[in-house]
């Protein structure tokens, strides 16, 4: 079997800039609340309805729709901390209940979501057509996901780096005792935080659904390799998080060449995101953080 190893490349850049845009909130909000958010899934979902809302139901666009989910996902992810995780947090939860309290959010949004709308799948229209480009088949979808991802990768590395609120989120995700100490107000950092998460959530999910489908578990599709990215590139670490969506989007891709060699389904590429994150895990719990400056 032949196989086309340019598309594969372009194939891992598309894959990885979905895995980078999804993950980057999920590792700052991780490395400030200290549980891992299963409900991150389900703020996928909902930047995605809410686009297809805007979008296609109200003709504005995808381009509006991209900057109404974001807002509006943000919004919920703040009601979410303040209003559920921050008083268990208060009374002492420990990261189990947090993790679980997070599960049976993400299954009321998801139910919420599929009742309001439906568990059909629904699709974006007018996103713009495949084209070959020399060896490479690509669609307009694609460019614009890659140009996102490097596009909200520079303006969180000038955010983190260059404001004070930036800081702020380093300083607290490092240190929150002492960021408190010294006169960091904690609290909203977090919310900040949950707000930027839940709106990068919100952006994969608009390019996953107008690249495939939507529908309430659209979120639940990709949260497996979201959380192997989080957990390779170094709980917390946004930098360690870059990194980690390239390797796994890259070892994806070449693990569906080697499926289709085998003779097998394609479905199985999942397993791949699960197999590197258990052996990170196990050989280097602390993934890629030491090998950046953390965020």
């Amino acid at each position: 079997m032949a196989v086309n190893w340019a598309q594969v490349i372009f194939n891992s850049a598309v894959t990885g800039s979905l895995y980078l845009i999804g993950a980057v909130g999920l590792t700052l909000t991780y490395g400030l609340s200290k549980f891992p958010n299963f409900a991150h899934a389900e703020l996928i979902t909902l930047g995605a309805f809410i686009s297809y809302l805007v979008s296609e139901q109200l003709g504005l666009g995808l381009l509006p729709s991209l900057l109404v989910a974001f807002l509006v996902t943000g919004v919920v992810g703040i009601l979410c901390c303040r209003g559920i995780f921050q008083p268990l947090a208060r009374r002492g939860s420990s990261i189990i209940h947090l993790m679980v309290a997070s599960i049976a959010l993400g299954f009321i949004l998801r139910h919420g979501i599929g009742a309001i709308w439906t568990w059909k799948p629904l699709y974006f229209t007018g996103i713009g057509s495949a084209f070959d480009f020399g060896p490479l088949r690509i669609t307009h979808l694609w460019l614009w996901l890659i140009f996102a991802a490097l596009a909200l990768s520079l303006a969180m590395h000038l955010f983190l780096m260059n404001t004070k609120i930036g800081k702020a989120i380093r300083a607290s995700s490092s240190n929150p005792e002492l960021a408190q100490a010294s006169g960091i107000n904690v609290d909203r950092v977090i919310w900040v935080t949950w707000f930027i998460g839940a709106g990068l959530a919100a952006i994969a999910g608009v390019f996953r659904g107008a690249d495939t489908q939507i529908w309430p578990m659209t979120g639940w599709d990709i949260i497996l390799p979201i959380f192997a990215v989080a957990i390779l590139g170094g709980i917390g670490n946004f930098y360690g998080a870059i990194a980690a969506a390239f390797i796994i989007g890259l070892a994806e891709n070449i693990g569906v060449v080697g499926l289709m060699a085998l003779g097998l389904s394609t479905t199985y590429r999942v397993g791949i995101a699960f197999l590197i994150l258990i052996v990170t895990l196990i050989v280097k719990p602390e993934g890629l953080a030491m090998l950046f400056r953390r965020a």
